[in-house]
């Protein structure tokens, strides 16, 4: 880790340490702004980290970016930072003005947004679904289509129809319905199938490294419990079967922690697709095994709304199944190992980053 990055995690761990509080996230879960919270990220120029400084953002790396969401992954962190820099650094790619304000990034997958051509700009329509944080941003980064061509602007909310809606984290998840919404031609950019799977893997990327932080505050937790819940004289940490629950816990975390953190070495140099969907995969799972020995540590507890593994614990539920389950990508990743035919199946287990099965 550079000293840079360290520097970041260091000033990133502070602030949401002292601000995620379990009264600002169980606020922001019933629809009240974490605006102090997002004030000082702002402020401190993390809304546009891994945006060269030419562009307008603060610079860096995107591993540096990763780095930051990982620490707001594991504070439960209740505003849209990993959606304003996807947002951002999409802007970036296709050359248009980025924002220091809350932004969001509508998913592609199974939604219709056509762009048509108007007098001196576009006409913006379509109906997307599930898109995070839409009733709250300033706006909302869309990805259409004009004919075969796929085009990218930024809209803006306040004339979108938007319903309420949101995730078991208490989340928004919106669906909103673009009517005509005019956006001038210096506004709408040009993409590319490319652009557009790249920044696909890069959110299942993003959604990972969030998850993985999440996993090291369940663990923290739960280790912490039981050191302080005595049962029959002595600590339950002492007992060989929470013993047992916390070497899985362990493992698992540190399963998630290795494979973004791989996902992370292979954006800084920009070969990432595979590695991605491999971290999605195996964070799925470490979620999916770690939940429930986390609870059953803490026992009825850790559901209740006293206690704050739930905070991490709702997330790590909701954020698996977005973005693709472990399923879905375990599903893709083989027919990618399948058609690259087994010549390259040997390469590819001993050296992900150097990998001859490529998702393009």
């Amino acid at each position: 880790m550079s000293e840079i990055r360290e520097m970041l995690v260091e000033s990133a761990t502070k602030i949401m340490k002292d601000f995620c509080t379990k009264e600002l996230i169980n606020e922001a879960e019933s629809g009240v702004w974490a605006e102090d919270l997002w004030n000082i990220v702002e402020e401190s120029g993390l809304t546009t980290i891994a945006v060269p400084e030419e562009a307008g953002g603060t610079g860096g790396s995107y591993g540096d970016a990763l780095s930051l969401l990982r620490i707001a992954g594991k504070y439960s962190a209740p505003i849209p930072l990993a959606e304003t820099l996807l947002a951002n650094w999409l802007l970036a790619e296709v050359g248009l003005p980025i924002s220091s304000k809350p932004l969001t990034l509508s998913p592609v997958d199974n939604n219709v947004v056509t762009f048509n051509e108007t007098e001196g700009g576009w006409g913006v329509s379509g109906i997307v679904k599930q898109v995070p944080w839409a009733s709250l941003v300033e706006g909302i980064v869309v990805v259409g289509k004009f004919k075969d061509q796929y085009m990218i602007a930024k809209i803006d909310p306040n004339n979108c129809l938007i319903s309420q809606g949101s995730n078991l984290a208490g989340e928004p998840r919106n669906n909103i319905e673009i009517q005509n919404q005019f956006v001038p031609s210096n506004g709408v950019a040009f993409g590319t199938d490319g652009l557009v799977s790249r920044f696909a893997h890069l959110g299942i990327l993003v959604k990972s490294v969030l998850m993985a932080g999440a996993l090291e505050r369940v663990l923290e937790l739960t280790t912490a419990y039981t050191k302080e819940r005595s049962q029959f004289g002595r600590p339950i940490h002492r007992f060989q079967a929470i013993q047992h629950h916390l070497a899985s816990l362990s493992g698992e975390t540190a399963a998630a922690k290795v494979v973004t953190d791989y996902g992370i070495e292979a954006i800084d140099i920009n070969q990432f697709e595979t590695e991605a969907m491999i971290a999605k995969i195996r964070v799925g799972e470490a979620a999916s095994i770690s939940v429930p020995i986390a609870h059953q540590v803490l026992g009825a507890i850790g559901f209740t709304d006293e206690h704050i593994l739930q905070h991490s614990t709702r997330r790590l539920w909701a954020w698996r199944d977005e973005n693709g389950t472990e399923v879905e990508w375990a599903e893709k990743f083989g027919e990618q190992v399948i058609n690259a035919g087994p010549e390259a199946l040997w390469p590819s287990v001993t050296g992900i980053n150097k990998n001859p099965i490529s998702s393009h």
